[in-house]
């Protein structure tokens, strides 16, 4: 199956189990794409003690998911694209949606 995840949210909780989801597809044998959209743009930064969002992160890309950040969302904050999470567009969003078996948002 290939999964879409969009992540809207900048609960750190939130954004952890999208990320816990997306890892545990992958482990089995799914495709998982992951978009980062308006305040999900900012999940690299939402460590909290309790929730590990980066750590999921990069257990999900090592398992072979893929992210993106969408780049209007991330200028609107200031911020930049990481190695781990391009800058992309809206096409690269619709083109999750379009080619996912499912899509899931948080």
């Amino acid at each position: 199956m290939k999964l879409g995840i969009v992540i809207y949210s900048s609960d750190p909780e939130t954004a952890w189990n999208a990320f816990r989801l997306g890892v545990y597809s992958l482990k089995q044998g799914d495709s998982v794409s992951a978009f980062l959209l308006g305040k999900g743009v900012e999940a690299e930064s939402l460590d909290t003690s309790q929730f590990k969002v980066s750590e999921q992160m990069h257990s999900f890309v090592d398992a072979g998911g893929v992210i993106l950040a969408c780049g209007t969302c991330l200028t609107i904050r200031h911020a930049e694209s990481s190695k781990m999470c391009p800058v992309s567009t809206m096409k690269d969003l619709y083109d999750i949606i379009r080619d996912s078996d499912r899509v899931v948002t948080f």
